[in-house]
């Protein structure tokens, strides 16, 4: 049922947010989106936005604005669909648009409820794991390109009817899930985006094409042992990703045998996202900073703190950072960098 008397601002017009702005119109819903550029804006009010992929193909007229500056009264939900390195930035700038009982939702990669928690207010935020895949081709043309669920929660607190009549708007979109502890859920997120984003944007591959190599397969491996040895300490129980990829299981694993059973499952993940293209990588090419330090470097700065070795993780932050400043290029070369060569020496020789 829409609930219209519910308004919705929607920040940032990427992949997310585009095709979740679009199917809230779409819905029924009354939703804003603020585009960032005054020629995206205009497009996507006029023309509309143009979304494909599992969910079917359709066009969606969405009221837009450039500039958060430009939306007139306050709103009762906003999605923040922002990059989290534009996460604080965004945050200021909505202060003023908000009343008592809005609801400010985190939609970002990484962890980063808590910090925007120091900006809006603890009673506002909502945690968002999206757990589902999506591409923009180009301003206003996007691919769902995989299924999958929203979760949300409150970080620290019990659900409640706000909540619930949240999911019941996103689940418009996909399906939903409510939890009270959002934190197992978010560091899975973590985990995986460590794995298949950071991987992608050092090897410039498509997930499909990036996990046929041996390599990257091992290299996938190693950031969740890190992960969990991580999560040991820090006392995380970590939910299994999407409700299938349990961790727990994955790393118990052992011997050559056990080994074999995580190649294996890695390549199934490649086979159904094969299409899969890392959003560091998207950002990386358009010129922007990746969210790698809430990423790998979320686990890179907890392991300094908390005496885990991480290697593997922090590597890969330096990697993605030169890259940035255009000191490395983006190539599958990269895997064969020397700070790995041991994790490939003590492997099995599987040549799958």
């Amino acid at each position: 049922m829409v609930q219209a008397n519910k308004s919705i601002l929607v920040v940032g017009a990427g992949a997310i947010g585009g095709i979740t702005a679009a199917s809230l119109a779409k819905a029924g819903y009354p939703v804003e989106l603020v585009c960032k550029y005054d020629d995206y804006a205009e497009l996507a009010s006029s023309n509309g936005l143009n979304v494909k992929g599992i969910n079917g193909r359709y066009n969606q007229t969405v009221p837009s604005v450039a500039s958060i500056e430009e939306i007139k009264g306050k709103r009762d939900i906003v999605l923040l669909a922002v990059k989290a390195t534009d996460l604080e930035d965004v945050a200021n700038r909505i202060l003023p648009y908000l009343h008592k009982s809005s609801l400010v939702v985190s939609m970002q990669n990484g962890i980063c409820e808590f910090d925007l928690q120091k900006i809006v207010g603890s009673e506002r935020v909502v945690g968002c794991i999206v757990g589902w895949g999506a591409t923009m081709k180009s301003p206003g043309n996007f691919i769902l390109t995989s299924g999958g669920d929203f979760v949300i929660g409150y970080p620290g607190r019990a659900p409640d009817g706000a909540l619930i009549e949240l999911a019941t708007i996103l689940e418009s979109i996909l399906p939903v899930r409510i939890s009270s502890e959002l934190m197992e859920h978010l560091y899975s997120k973590l985990i995986i985006n460590s794995c298949i984003t950071s991987l992608g944007a050092i090897t410039g591959l498509l997930l499909g094409n990036m996990l046929l190599h041996r390599k990257a397969r091992i290299l996938f491996i190693e950031i969740i042992k890190e992960a969990m040895e991580l999560a040991y300490i820090m006392k995380i129980n970590v939910a299994p990703y999407g409700g299938k990829l349990d961790y727990y299981r994955f790393i118990g694993h052992k011997g050559w045998k056990g080994k074999l059973v995580q190649h294996l499952l890695i390549m199934l993940i490649g086979l159904k996202y094969r299409r899969l293209k890392s959003s560091s990588l998207q950002s990386i090419e358009r010129g922007r900073l990746t969210e790698i330090d809430y990423l790998n470097g979320f686990i890179a700065r907890n392991g300094k703190e908390y005496g885990v070795p991480v290697p593997v993780n922090s590597t890969v932050v330096k990697m993605i950072h030169e890259i940035e400043l255009g000191k490395r290029e983006i190539s599958p070369v990269n895997l064969d960098d020397w700070r790995f060569a041991k994790y490939y020496r003590n492997s099995i020789p599987i040549m799958i």
